[in-house]
């Protein structure tokens, strides 16, 4: 018996799935992609149904009020009052299951030139983290970040996002690109704030309303006074779906994300995951989530001690090519 958030765990050791939700327990035969898909499906049906049962009603509602008290039609009118009285719109199962609405939309597309790194060197804490770290973006890349060591991915993007300096070596962004960065500590952006969500929201968004802020917070899963609630006193969770809401705002056509999945419930991180999906910008990520970095990335670049692999690839393909080259 476990309890995972890891998707990809789930799914290749899990034969069933136990749902517990607002009170009820259901079992499902399958793995965490069947019971995730029979889930959803349900739903769906039940608000497809519900949805041609409210357009019978109404139809039905119009020929009795028009028709009712017309002699020649009043039989048909007492038929149709009598099936109106039998059809229900059945109500969705109550579920505590929330996922947030993650959607990141570019204002501009990209052009040609994306990034050129070379020969970054970093040395952090005395350990050499990025030794001579060069690569080429393009502009349908969307590239996963992997190290044995967690600072080297930080390293570099702290560099690549102007907040750290290298010791050697260069990078160039595109002139067409603009960058929203996620990191993996976000303490600097809500320690010292004395902000509330809908203020602290209004410094990153050029629609400072109250109305539009609650609206954006609203589908982020912060509702009625939650979003008049001090910055500072957030969850671990709730801070990444603040920093999320931050980059969607941006309206930049390349994101960097550091461990963006850290502290997040399954329904939050498969949200992400989809957003990431969608997004038609460049993606420059690190994950220690098997499914996340399987489903986003197209590209695999692992930093080593002597510069990095790269291949343009999936994370399932990287493994078994890696596998293969050890032999």
């Amino acid at each position: 018996i476990v309890v995972s958030h890891d998707r990809h765990f789930l799914n290749a050791v899990c034969t069933h799935i136990v749902d517990v939700d607002y009170g009820q327990i259901k079992m499902y035969v399958g793995n965490y992609d069947f019971w995730y898909e029979s889930s959803q499906l349900i739903q769906r049906m039940i608000r497809d149904q519900n949805r041609k049962s409210e357009e019978k009603i109404k139809e039905l509602q119009r020929f009795i009020e028009r028709f009712s008290a017309n002699k020649s039609k009043s039989r048909q009118a007492t038929s149709r009052k009598k099936l109106l009285d039998k059809l229900t719109v059945e109500e969705l199962p109550a579920s505590s299951r929330r996922y947030p609405w993650v959607s990141f939309k570019p204002d501009r597309e990209i052009g040609k030139e994306t990034l050129e790194v070379h020969d970054l060197t970093k040395t952090v804490d005395g350990v050499r983290v990025l030794n001579h770290l060069s690569f080429r973006l393009n502009r349908e890349d969307k590239v996963a970040f992997l190290c044995e060591n967690d600072q080297a991915v930080t390293a570099l993007f702290e560099i690549l996002t102007e907040q750290a300096e290298p010791d050697e070596g260069s990078f160039k962004w595109g002139l067409s690109t603009s960058r929203s960065y996620f990191p993996k500590d976000n303490t600097a952006f809500f320690n010292d704030c004395d902000l509330n969500l809908v203020d602290w929201l209004r410094q990153y968004s050029s629609d400072d309303s109250e109305s539009y802020l609650r609206g954006f917070l609203g589908r982020m899963l912060f509702s009625g006074d939650e979003v008049y609630k001090p910055v500072k006193v957030l969850s671990g969770g709730e801070k990444v779906r603040c920093m999320l809401s931050r980059m969607m705002l941006a309206g930049s056509n390349v994101l960097l994300l550091d461990q963006p999945t850290n502290h997040l419930d399954l329904e939050s991180i498969t949200a992400v995951n989809n957003g990431l999906i969608d997004f038609p910008g460049v993606v420059l990520f690190a994950s220690h989530d098997h499914q996340f970095i399987q489903t986003v990335a197209n590209r695999i670049i692992e930093i080593t001690d002597d510069g990095c692999i790269d291949r343009m690839m999936s994370y399932d393909e990287y493994l078994a090519w890696k596998k293969q080259n050890q032999k």
